[in-house]
């Protein structure tokens, strides 16, 4: 069985690379799909078969699927541009008989209301459409997405947000990618199969300044702001309006449980509890 991951360069899909090997799947059973031959030549180090392909140029796509049996689909970070790459990507493994499609969507793709999930919705349909056997995997909230601006929280002092008490069920890339890594190896996965993925201890905001606090003995708070000041300040700090809307939309759907999730499909597929907060944070101060 000949398995791609497209994206493979990328910190999700790398890391996915990683997975299936630790799963003991054949190096020369796994192709890395990426845009960039220099960043593929990492993986080719690994062992694994490297082919270039741009999720914007379907012509670039038919030699890259070619043989494949099943395709991790790692969605797009272009955000605005996703709907047409993954038409792209889908079209394309219709035409050399993919068997089946992993695709990394978003938790609570169709009741959480974010404006993030609106491509992915887009690219369920797509999915449902093809006539292709597919497997959502409705990846919740990195918690990389707070560790990695630990530092700019420790300088200031201060978590700003709008989520109010909204609770987050996020887990680590490597958590997300140990999961897909259980699907695609999973000879017995049924097309349709929904997977809702998150950590199984969910966090405030103020909970994650408490957890930072605690970990480096400073203290940090959260502060909590109206959605219409905290657009302010990320566009006074450079980010652009479109993603300020995104990142502040967000803030408010957690207020409204869009990241929480219910369940324990993370913790099945990988086997274990997912990665914990507190250590996470440990593990992001210690890089």
């Amino acid at each position: 069985m000949k398995i791609a991951v497209a994206g493979a360069t990328g910190k999700l899909g790398t890391l996915v690379i990683d997975a299936l090997l630790s799963r003991d799947a054949p190096a020369g059973s796994l192709v890395a799909l990426g845009r960039s031959p220099q960043k593929l030549a990492a993986l080719a180090a690994k062992g694994v078969e490297t082919r270039v392909a741009d999720y914007n140029a379907a012509h670039t796509l038919v030699a890259a699927l070619e043989g494949v049996d099943r395709l991790l689909l790692i969605s797009g970070s272009d955000v605005g541009h996703r709907i047409p790459q993954h038409e792209n990507i889908i079209n394309t493994a219709r035409r050399v008989n993919v068997s089946l499609i992993a695709y990394t969507s978003i938790a609570n793709a169709r009741t959480g209301q974010l404006k993030l999930a609106a491509e992915h919705v887009a690219t369920e349909d797509l999915l449902a459409g093809s006539g292709i056997p597919y497997v959502l995997l409705r990846n919740g909230w990195y918690t990389e997405n707070y560790t990695d601006q630990l530092m700019g929280y420790l300088n200031s002092g201060v978590i700003l947000g709008a989520a109010g008490e909204g609770k987050i069920s996020a887990a680590t890339r490597a958590d997300f990618a140990e999961a897909a890594a259980a699907v695609l190896l999973d000879e017995q996965v049924a097309g349709g199969t929904i997977y809702e993925l998150g950590g199984d201890k969910s966090f405030t905001l103020g909970q994650l300044a408490g957890a930072l606090g605690a970990a480096t003995g400073q203290e940090v708070t959260y502060r909590d702001l109206d959605p219409q000041t905290l657009a302010g300040i990320y566009e006074q700090s450079g980010i652009p309006k479109v993603y300020a809307e995104i990142l502040v939309d967000t803030d408010v759907r957690i207020r409204d449980g869009a990241l929480e999730v219910h369940g324990s499909d993370l913790a099945r597929l990988i086997g274990r509890a997912p990665t914990p907060l507190g250590r996470a944070i440990k593990q992001a101060l210690n890089r």
